[in-house]
């Protein structure tokens, strides 16, 4: 098992590059339940926490609030792949939600973007529009190369 120093950065760099991952979640039934989901991660040396811009009405928000549980797979057609699993919370003061349209809005591409795309996202105090923030407690990284035996490391890392 790697440090986190050693595994975030290599997961970062791949999660930003492939942008969109598989994110599961736990319905109320305990039935695991998945869907398409752009997170931005911030690494500072020490720290890693992602974040996503999500609505507090959605269906994904009542399995969250039941269980505060996400994990993120990306995938690329090289096989790269990497999987963060998360403890999520919302934040959800009209500063944190400013802060969270602020950091989507001036992150670089491919993972910034406006969030007004989004119908009904209007602004940070639209109601739709939420901001969840992500605190891994564990980080898989495996470069496509290991599957046909070639070079790479596969990198993991567990809070």
């Amino acid at each position: 098992m790697s440090s986190l120093e050693t595994t975030a950065p290599s997961f970062v760099e791949m999660a930003h590059r492939i942008v969109w991952s598989v994110a599961a979640t736990v319905d109320r039934a305990g039935r695991p339940r998945t869907r398409v989901l752009h997170p931005y991660w911030e690494w500072d040396g020490t720290d890693l926490t992602g974040w996503v811009l999500t609505s507090p009405q959605s269906v994904k928000a009542g399995h969250l609030a039941a269980t505060p549980l996400i994990s993120f797979t990306y995938w690329a057609p090289n096989h790269d792949t990497c999987t963060a699993d998360c403890d999520v919370e919302w934040e959800d003061t009209p500063e944190q939600r400013q802060a969270g349209w602020d950091r989507f809005l001036n992150a670089p591409a491919p993972v910034g973007y406006d969030p007004q795309i989004i119908p009904g996202w209007d602004s940070p105090a639209a109601p739709g529009f939420g901001v969840l923030r992500l605190q891994p407690t564990a980080l898989r990284v495996m470069p496509g190369t290991l599957l046909a035996g070639g070079a790479g490391e596969l990198n993991t890392w567990r809070r």
